[in-house]
């Protein structure tokens, strides 16, 4: 067994009686080092070998804390007591969520409440199960009884077992189990190939007017919105008139209210300005105080209830609805639909991505930074070619000029 030291600089693992690191570092001082809080900053670790396997280990911020967990481990091997020298080694997945589930930062997850779903659903099979003595072959079996008995979709099936992996994954970072534990969901194959799932479904711009003639008011509304500016459904709903500049034209929405979890503008055409002009002009009022949300119905917040105004609306438009109906439409598939128009209207791919909330690659998120300006000309590119397409459609249609001066 031997004692080791992390250098701070480099992170090499290596004997406490070294002077100085490979990379320069003096070893003495990085012993004596303190954090903010005046704590020792060095980080020691345990290295011994285990059923042939050199197994190295967390021992704490003080040579007398690996002093101590050198000598129990040196103990335990004395007398043969191997799994007690490995940590978790009678935790079952339950006990283990009970841990995970009360973590700060997994309860903050914006999908906190699928996460739990998909942990509870594996639970269902194997919560009373140790999790070292899962093997990959309990892992098929489980995706084969979901797919084919449970007639569950594959990427649901992905998704649970991605979770659990995380889960697994947190608690050997937290010396809660030991690393081995991993290795059955490390060697488990995805029942998905990556990208097999990708949806090719355009809302066209016919379809798109038919849709719009067969909805209720507040629907209309919501769609005129997301198709003009791709916003996300959970963006929509949560919309608040605190985040519209009507002068501006200009949606601003902050990073707790997108999923990317980053502040996003989003320019105003007038086509959405039309509707907030007509949604702003007879307020909803409840309780004495006018309600926040933009998109309201009989006076109440629009939640997560037009569903059921959306399935009747393409149902009277003639157009096959659900994720499993061939062809069918879903929601989402706005986005998909503004993204592609602005692709043939001509708009930059980094303000198309910008608009929508997609991250830019490479180098493009620390070298480009549009301004406000920016983004209403690559809407207003994107606007004069809807005009034009809604013009062939519907040739009473008579849209504003799009170039209009925009207040910056």
């Amino acid at each position: 067994m031997a004692l080791l030291i992390e250098c701070p600089k480099c992170h090499r693992k290596q004997k406490v009686t070294n002077k100085k690191c490979t990379c320069g570092t003096d070893m003495d001082k990085a012993k004596k080092a303190v954090d903010k809080k005046g704590k020792p900053a060095a980080r020691y670790y345990i290295a011994y070998y285990l059923h042939g396997k050199l197994k190295r280990e967390y021992a704490g911020h003080t040579i007398s804390a690996a002093q101590d967990a050198h000598a129990k481990r040196h103990v335990q091997k004395a007398e043969k007591r191997f799994l007690d020298m490995l940590p978790g080694t009678d935790m079952t997945f339950t006990e283990l969520t009970e841990w995970y589930l009360e973590k700060r930062t997994v309860k903050n997850l914006r999908s906190f409440r699928r996460v739990k779903a998909a942990i509870t659903n594996f639970n269902k099979v194997f919560g009373h199960r140790i999790v070292g003595d899962i093997k990959q072959q309990d892992l098929e079996e489980y995706q084969g009884k979901r797919l084919e008995d449970q007639k569950k979709a594959k990427a649901t099936i992905d998704y649970e077992l991605s979770v659990v992996k995380t889960m697994v994954s947190r608690a050997i970072d937290n010396d809660k189990l030991d690393a081995n534990t991993l290795k059955a969901f490390r060697k488990n194959k995805k029942l998905l190939k990556f990208g097999a799932n990708a949806r090719d479904r355009i809302l066209s711009v016919q379809e798109y007017l038919n849709l719009l003639n067969a909805s209720p008011d507040h629907l209309k509304a919501i769609l005129v919105v997301a198709y003009n500016t791709g916003m996300r459904r959970g963006e929509l709903l949560g919309l608040r008139w605190d985040q519209v500049d009507m002068k501006k034209r200009m949606i601003t929405l902050a990073a707790e209210d997108t999923k990317e979890a980053k502040p996003k503008r989003i320019p105003i055409n007038h086509h959405v300005f039309t509707i907030l002009e007509s949604l702003k002009a007879v307020p909803i009022i409840r309780d004495g105080k006018r309600v926040s949300n933009v998109f309201t119905f009989q006076g109440e917040p629009i939640t997560d209830n037009f569903r059921k105004s959306l399935v009747t609306a393409c149902k009277n438009a003639k157009i096959p609805f659900g994720e499993k109906v061939p062809g069918g439409f879903r929601w989402h598939d706005t986005r998909t639909s503004v993204k592609t128009n602005m692709l043939r209207a001509g708009v930059d791919k980094a303000l198309r991505d910008v608009i929508l909330g997609h991250a830019l690659q490479g180098m493009d998120r620390y070298y480009i930074k549009p301004t406000d300006e920016d983004l209403h000309q690559a809407m207003e590119r994107y606007t004069r070619w809807l005009d034009d397409q809604i013009a062939m459609y519907s040739p009473s249609h008579s849209p504003r000029e799009s170039s209009e001066s925009v207040t910056c």
